[in-house]
C-alpha cells in the first residue's frame, strides 16, 4: 500500500492557515514476494472551479459533478465522519491510479481498497490510551453503541500491531502496517477481520451521500456485474464488491485533488472537534501524520549488487553518472519516501549518492529533467529484467499499480513512460518543489 503526501506549503494550506497537506495513496492487494524482506470552509469556491456534469444514477437527481464534493462535505447530515472519509478515500484512489484516465470509462473500485484507506485514516482514533470519538454515542437496550461499527475490530488490529512492534506507536502506523503487512498470523487475521467489517460499513455513506438514498452513487455490486461498463483498478477480483465512480466525477477528483484533500482534512477536524471536544489542531496532526520508511532495502540492494558484480552497469537518472562495480551508489526512491512512501521496485533505482542525499532530497524532477531521465529508467528496468528474482517482483509490483503496463515486449519502455507520467501527476497534484539538473535547482 502506498500513500501520497504534499511536502511543502500549498495554496490551500495558506488559505486555511494549514502548513501541510496530506494526500495518501495506496495499492489494492497485500503481497509478500518469496524471499523478499518484509517490506471552515471554502467549498463553494472550489465547487465553482469546474463546470462538467455527471449523469447521477438516481434519475430524479441531477447534480453537477463539481458540486458533488461540496454537497457532501457542506450540506449532508453527518452523524459520523464516514462521508468525509469516503471522499478522501476516493480522492486517494484517483491519485493512486492516474493511468486509468486513459480508458475514458467509469471506474470500479473495490470496497476493500477503500477500507484499507479507512483503516489508515481511523487508526489514530482507536488509541486505547486516548480514543477519539468519530460520532455521537447512542444507547440501545441499555447498551452503548460504538460511534464506528468497526471500532472494536480496528482496536484489536492496533493491539496486535503494537505487540509486534514492542509497544511503540505512532499515529501513522496504520499507513505503515498496510504497506508492509506480514506475519505473524494473528496480525493478518485481525487485519482481514477489520477490512471485512470496514468494507461493509462503507456501504452506509455510499448509500446516503447526497440529497437522498443512492442519489450520488449506485449500489455497490460485484465486479463481474459491472465489468462490461467499467474499468477496474489493478488487482480487482471478479467477486469483489465495487463502488462505481462515474467518469466525470473521476475527472473532477483528478482536477481538484489537492483541494479535495485539504477540504476533507479541514471538515474532518471541525467534525471531530465537535463530537470529541479535542483540540482541532491536535486532530489535524493526527490526520496528517506521515509514516516513515522503517524497512531497510537489503533484499533489493543485494540483488542489484549481484547484477553489478556480474558486469551490469547502471546510470543515475539524475546526474547520468555511470554506476559499475566499485562505484558507490544509493538505492533512490524516484518518488521520495516523504512524498509517496512506497518501496515498490519500480520506484527504486541506483543513483549518485551525493546528489541523492544532498541535492535531490524530497524534490521531484522538472518535466525537462524527467524527459532526460526516462530513457535511463527504461534501461534500469531492462537490467532488472536480467535477474529472475528482481523481474518477478517488478512485474508483481507493476501489475498492482499501472493498468496500462503489460508484461512482454516493450515492458520496460512502457513502464518508464508510466512512471514518468506518475511523477508528473504527483508533482502537479501536490505542488512539490522541483530540481532541474544536478547543478541547478528551480
Amino acid at each position: 500500500m502506498t500513500f501520497l503526501y504534499s511536502s511543502q506549503d500549498s495554496l490551500i494550506g495558506v488559505f486555511y492557515g494549514i502548513s501541510k497537506n496530506l494526500t495518501p495513496k495506496q495499492d489494492c492487494l497485500i503481497r509478500q514476494p518469496q524471499n523478499r524482506e518484509p517490506l471552515e470552509s471554502r467549498s463553494a469556491l472550489v465547487a465553482t472551479s469546474f463546470g462538467s456534469y455527471m449523469a447521477i444514477r438516481n434519475p430524479a437527481v441531477n447534480i453537477a459533478s463539481d458540486k458533488v464534493i461540496s454537497t457532501i462535505l457542506k450540506h449532508d447530515t453527518k452523524v459520523t465522519s464516514y462521508k468525509i472519509a469516503l471522499l478522501r478515500a476516493i480522492n486517494d484512489v484517483v491519485l493512486t491510479y492516474p493511468d486509468l484516465r486513459t480508458y475514458q470509462s467509469d471506474v470500479a473500485v473495490p470496497l476493500k481498497l477503500l477500507a484499507e484507506f479507512w483503516i489508515a485514516y481511523y487508526w489514530p482514533f482507536v488509541d486505547p490510551d486516548q480514543p477519539i470519538q468519530q460520532g455521537q454515542q447512542a444507547k440501545r437496550q441499555g447498551q452503548t453503541i460504538n460511534d464506528m461499527a468497526f471500532r472494536p475490530a480496528l482496536t484489536e488490529l492496533r493491539r496486535q500491531w503494537e505487540q509486534v512492534i514492542g509497544g511503540l506507536k505512532n499515529p501513522a502506523d496504520g499507513f505503515f502496517l498496510i504497506n508492509e503487512l506480514r506475519s505473524p498470523q494473528p496480525l493478518i487475521d485481525a487485519y482481514q477481520s477489520a477490512i471485512a467489517i470496514t468494507a461493509k460499513t462503507i456501504e452506509m455513506p455510499i448509500r446516503y451521500a447526497g440529497p437522498g438514498k443512492w442519489s450520488i452513487f449506485e449500489k455497490p455490486q460485484t465486479y463481474n456485474q459491472v465489468a462490461s461498463r467499467t474499468v477496474a483498478v489493478p488487482g480487482t477480483r471478479v467477486k469483489d464488491r465495487c463502488l462505481v465512480i462515474p467518469l466525470d466525477l473521476w475527472a473532477t477528483f483528478r482536477q481538484m485533488s489537492l483541494w479535495v484533500e485539504a477540504l476533507c482534512i479541514h471538515e474532518w477536524c471541525l467534525f471531530s472537534g465537535r463530537v470529541s471536544d479535542q483540540d482541532r489542531g491536535y486532530i489535524y496532526g493526527l490526520l496528517t501524520s506521515r509514516p516513515d520508511n522503517r524497512r531497510p532495502l537489503t533484499w533489493e540492494r543485494n540483488q542489484i549488487d549481484i547484477l553489478i558484480m556480474e558486469g551490469t552497469t547502471f546510470t543515475c537518472p539524475w546526474t547520468e553518472k555511470r554506476i559499475a562495480q566499485g562505484t558507490a551508489y544509493d538505492l533512490d526512491h524516484i518518488l521520495p519516501i516523504a512524498v509517496y512512501p512506497t518501496n515498490e521496485l519500480w520506484n527504486l533505482v541506483p543513483a549518485d549518492p551525493d546528489f541523492n542525499s544532498h541535492k535531490k532530497g524530497d524534490r521531484l524532477p522538472t518535466a525537462e529533467r524527467l524527459a532526460v531521465a526516462t530513457p535511463h529508467l527504461e534501461q534500469t528496468y531492462l537490467s532488472y529484467g536480467t535477474s529472475e528474482p528482481l523481474i518477478e517482483v517488478l512485474r508483481e509490483d507493476v501489475s498492482l499499480r499501472f493498468a496500462t503496463v503489460q508484461a512482454g515486449s516493450g515492458f520496460s519502455e512502457s513502464l518508464s513512460v508510466a512512471v514518468a507520467g506518475l511523477v508528473e501527476e504527483v508533482a502537479e497534484a501536490c505542488n512539490i518543489a522541483s530540481f532541474e539538473t544536478a547543478y541547478s535547482f528551480s
